[in-house]
């Protein structure tokens, strides 16, 4: 059966390029990655089918088609913490070698690290390789592949368009109110009940937003659904609802005034009290969620510690196994090479300790980095694939375990005295392609598990991915500049700032130069660990998406929230309807696939927006007259609601018949 075609890489290596770059854009502004497993399989089995292509062929451009998400999600949890320390610019040739170095290296390091272990890891009867089960079965009930398709294709159409008109201002995406908060010169607040006591000025204006108009977010909320979707937006409450009006109730009278005279901006303006409420948020507001995610991603390794230590243990375990086996003649066992996977390890080490020598100008620092690299690197590969095989890739703690290694590179550097802005760089470096190789390994594991259901050759589908992954690390540099450019030219201030939040990166970016450098806001990073404490004490099911709420804008966290409620509508709808579990797992499957596509589609046209506006300076706008000033807000209100209505009819329209057979569920 045909495998290893030049029509399956090419396909596959297009979907790894497109998906790739639309949850780097996702990633971005709204800190989460969607798997592009289940998009990937639809696209190649719909475009394959047209060729009359083999089983096998679609698995490989599946397989190589998801590895771009995995790389993606890497690189937006890293990258950007360089531009946010203003270590790189992000707009020369030094800078793309770099990144591009970084994720390739990540890349290759997490293929190699699980071809030494697949043979023993896909037979593990303890891991039960939930998503691949799925994936495999998608494969094999391929016959409604086109139908799917469709489904895709028509959704990423509908996020396009709407993405589109949001660019062209036909309405506001984004619409935000100011809440007077009592009035400067009247609020006071008395510190006791004598009239002698100290009276403290307050009062100000607060700001306050309305869920985005965003096919993307909407449909992250459908896919993270009602639970985790309130979850986040509890966060974004906390910080827009409580923090932010409470700090700008006592420091207007007294801060709004010099504020506004350094900004050029007129006292008591609208654009004052709006700036002054975005800086608050984002240099006193955004430092506690740096504190509450230390603990969320701490937490969330620390709930899994039985399957981290179970992982590490049968990592070397498997490794010694691998190393002993005799070379097998069967197809469907045969690996790249023992010999050649250490070599390549081994090259990569190498060319590591250049790359971290490069960045510090020390060399026992840059080998310590490239040890501390490869190290942990290997573990936590483990870790992941072990995870994957339990749980999933979508529930893989990816953001946890780059953490822990960037600490544990950031207390390296320290002890050898290597400091400043080299060790920072450094730090972030070593973070950088562990988490690479981390994505990629659970995400490599989890096509070789479905290819070893459905009888693909492992060696094949390894070149496949180490192809992929250099494709991918060469050319997702570019959407993150066009992003971080445009975003710039618009008036923004690029990676960071409120349209490109970047949490993670955020976060890895404080940590380093907190630990490294010796600049952070220590006091405000203690008062989110106490709150993160707080959070697991009463038994908040994810302090780190809490966390990650806080720091997102809050249009965004309420615009997911709104997409969770439409997933728990469509599910109280298919329960009131009396589907049968067929009927709701064909409900629950066209409710992702939609939600992907308007992800994807919003994504795409984003990216797209960002390059004309990279190459002319700007992007044709609607200009709205004075006298309809409320229109572009109506105009939303309505995209919103057809929105929404779309990714409510459509799923439950795909329930079929009760007596149709039930279809392999779709796990993201």
């Amino acid at each position: 059966m045909a495998e290893f075609t030049a029509r399956a890489l090419l396909l596959g290596l297009a979907m790894c390029v497109v998906l790739g770059a639309a949850n780097a854009y996702l990633g971005l502004k709204a800190g989460m990655t969607i798997a592009a497993t289940y998009p990937a399989a639809v696209i190649g089995m719909a475009v394959l089918r047209l060729f009359r292509g083999s089983l096998l062929e679609e698995n490989f451009a599946r397989t190589v088609g998801s590895i771009g998400e995995s790389v993606a999600a890497g690189a937006i949890f890293t990258l950007p913490a360089f531009v946010i320390l203003q270590l790189w610019t992000f707009n020369n040739t030094t800078d793309y070698l770099r990144a591009t170095a970084l994720m390739i290296v990540g890349g290759i390091l997490g293929i190699l690290f699980v071809t030494l272990l697949r043979r023993v890891m896909v037979e593990d009867p303890e891991l039960p390789y939930p998503e691949s089960v799925a994936a495999a079965e998608i494969h094999k009930a391929g016959q409604r592949g086109s139908e799917a398709a469709r489904q895709l294709f028509t959704a990423m159409g509908v996020g396009a368009i709407v993405q589109l008109f949001a660019n062209f201002k036909v309405f506001f995406a984004s619409n935000d109110f100011l809440l007077g908060l009592g009035e400067i010169g009247r609020s006071v607040v008395r510190l006791g009940f004598k009239t002698t006591d100290h009276k403290v000025a307050a009062g100000g204006t607060s700001l306050f937003s309305a869920p985005a108009v965003s096919p993307a977010y909407f449909g992250v909320g459908y896919i993270i659904g009602p639970v985790l979707g309130s979850l986040n937006f509890a966060g974004g409450l906390l910080a827009w609802g409580l923090f932010v009006p409470l700090l700008v109730f006592f420091l207007g009278p007294s801060v709004i005034g010099p504020f506004a005279e350094t900004q050029g901006l007129t006292t008591g303006s609208e654009e004052a009290w709006t700036a002054f409420s975005v800086e608050i948020w984002k240099n006193m507001v955004r430092p506690i969620a740096v504190g509450g995610m230390l603990v969320g991603a701490f937490y969330t390794l620390w709930c899994m510690r039985r399957n981290l230590a179970i992982g590490m243990r049968r990592g070397i375990a498997d490794l010694k196994k691998s190393a002993g086996a005799s070379e097998t003649t069967s197809r469907t066992e045969q690996d790249l090479s023992f010999k050649k996977v250490l070599i390549g390890i081994g090259v990569v080490f190498i060319a590591m300790i250049g790359l971290y020598f490069y960045f510090t100008g020390v060399i026992g620092g840059a080998i310590l980095a490239a040890i501390v690299m490869l190290v942990t690197g290997f573990f936590f590969a483990a870790v992941s694939g072990n995870l994957v095989g339990l749980i999933g890739s979508s529930n893989n703690p990816v953001s946890g375990l780059t953490l822990a290694t960037l600490l544990i590179a950031a207390l390296t550097m320290v002890l050898v005295g290597v400091s400043g802005d080299a060790g920072v760089a450094a730090v972030l470096g070593v973070a950088a392609v562990v988490c690479v190789a981390a994505a990629v390994a659970g995400e490599m594991l989890q096509d070789l598990k479905v290819g070893h259901i459905l009888g693909g050759t492992p060696w094949r589908m390894q070149v496949g991915n180490l192809i992929g992954v250099v494709v991918a690390g060469a050319t997702l540099f570019f959407p993150l500049y066009f992003l971080h450019a445009a975003n710039i030219q618009q008036g923004g201030s690029g990676f960071g700032d409120r349209q490109l939040s970047a949490p993670q990166a955020g976060l890895m970016a404080t940590l380093a130069r907190g630990i490294v450098g010796g600049e952070m806001a220590w006091p405000l990073v203690i008062v989110g660990i106490a709150m993160g404490v707080a959070m697991i004490l009463v038994r908040v099911k994810s302090p780190m998406l809490f966390a990650v709420g806080m720091y997102l804008p809050l249009e965004t966290t309420f615009a997911i929230f709104v997409g969770g409620m439409i997933r728990g509508l469509v599910d109280w709808f298919s329960e009131r309807r009396n589907h049968n579990d067929a009927q709701k797992a064909r409900v629950e499957n066209a409710g992702i696939l939609t939600a992907s596509g308007l992800i994807a589609g919003e994504a795409l046209m984003g990216l797209a927006v960002a390059v004309i506006v990279y190459f002319s300076g700007g992007f044709p706008e609607i200009a709205w007259e004075k006298t309809l000033a409320a229109a572009p807000r109506l105009v939303a209100a309505v995209f919103g609601a057809v929105l929404l209505t779309y990714m409510t009819i459509v799923p439950l329209r795909k329930a079929g018949s009760p007596d149709e057979p039930a279809p392999p569920t779709i796990v993201m």
